[in-house]
C-alpha cells in the first residue's frame, strides 16, 4: 500500500498529457505504465467494481456524491430539446438526472431531451441498461461503448457533453477535452465534475487519512477489491487542480472557463463553453 510520504501536490507532478509513440509512459495511479497499457488497466478496475460501484461511491462519500450530481445537474439546467453526450457515464446517475430535470421544465408540444451515454467500459453500461429497466428508463437513451478519447459521433453533434468522475482516468485528458470541443454544437456547454484538490486546511489532511488508510479497507472489506481503490485514491491525487484543468479546457478550444469547489475542493465543477 502506498504511504501518506508521497509528493504533497503529485497532481502538480504530473505529465501535461499523456505522451505518444513507443516506449511512452503515463501515471496509473502512482505508478509509471506505459501509455498502451493504462486503458487496459483501467478497464480491469472498473470491470471488477461495477456490480458495487453505486454502493462503495455511497460508502466513500456518505452519500455527498448524490448531492454533487444534483448540484451537476442543476448548473446544467436542462432544458426541452436538449441533446446530452454523458461520457464515462456508464451507470447511468447523470442521464437519469439529466432526463428527469428536462421532463419537469417540458411543456406541450415541446420537443423531448435526449441522453448518449457513452462509456468504454461495457460491464458499467450493463449496469446502466438494467438500472434504466429497472426504473422504466426506456425512451429518449442511449447506451454506446466508445473511447472518450476518440469518440464515435460527428461534429457538433450535441448540445451539451458531461463527464462525471470519469475525466481522470482517460489516458491522455487534453485529447479528451478537444473530443468534447469537436462533438459539441455552437454554442454547446461542457461541464466536467471530479476530485479535485482539497483548498481547506486541516480538511486537506483528514482526507489524506481517509484516502489511503481507510478507502482501500472498504474496498476490501465491500468490493473484495483493495486495489482497485487504492487505484482510485491515487488517481485522485494525479489529476490536474483546479486553476490548472481551467488553462488546459482552454488550450483544448473551451471558452467561458470557470470552476466550482464543492465541500472544500474534495470535488469541484468546471464548465466551460464551445463558442
Amino acid at each position: 500500500m502506498t504511504e501518506l510520504n508521497t509528493p504533497a501536490d503529485p497532481s502538480s507532478e504530473s505529465p501535461a498529457a499523456a505522451p505518444s509513440g513507443v516506449g511512452a509512459t503515463t501515471h496509473f495511479g502512482f505508478r509509471t505504465v506505459k501509455t498502451e497499457e493504462k486503458q487496459h488497466l483501467v478497464r480491469e478496475v472498473f470491470d471488477s467494481v461495477a456490480s458495487n460501484y453505486d454502493l462503495m461511491n455511497d460508502l466513500m462519500s456518505g452519500g455527498v456524491h448524490r448531492l454533487w450530481k444534483d448540484r451537476f445537474i442543476e448548473m446544467l439546467a436542462p432544458r426541452p430539446g436538449q441533446k446530452l453526450l454523458d461520457v464515462a457515464g456508464g451507470t447511468g446517475d447523470i442521464a437519469f438526472r439529466f432526463l428527469s430535470q428536462a421532463q419537469k421544465r417540458q411543456k406541450d408540444n415541446q420537443p423531448d431531451a435526449s441522453v448518449t451515454v457513452c462509456d468504454i467500459n461495457g460491464e458499467m453500461l450493463r449496469v446502466g441498461r438494467d438500472r434504466a429497466v429497472n426504473r422504466n428508463i426506456l425512451r429518449n437513451i442511449e447506451w454506446v461503448e466508445g473511447d472518450a478519447q476518440h469518440l464515435p459521433f460527428p461534429d457538433a453533434s450535441f448540445d451539451a457533453y458531461t463527464i462525471a468522475f470519469g475525466l481522470r482516468n482517460v489516458t491522455d485528458i487534453d485529447l479528451a477535452m478537444r473530443e468534447a470541443r469537436r462533438v459539441l454544437k455552437p454554442g454547446g456547454r461542457f461541464m466536467c465534475l471530479e476530485f479535485s484538490k482539497v483548498v481547506m486546511p486541516v480538511l486537506d489532511q483528514l482526507y489524506d487519512v481517509y484516502s489511503f488508510k481507510i478507502l482501500p479497507v472498504m474496498g476490501q472489506v465491500v468490493a473484495r477489491n483493495r486495489e482497485a481503490y487504492q487505484y482510485l485514491a491515487e488517481s485522485i491525487r494525479q489529476f490536474p487542480p483546479q486553476e490548472q484543468m481551467i488553462e488546459r479546457m482552454k488550450k483544448a478550444g473551451l471558452s467561458q472557463c470557470s470552476y466550482r469547489n464543492l465541500s472544500g475542493g474534495i470535488a469541484a465543477i468546471h464548465s466551460g463553453w464551445r463558442i
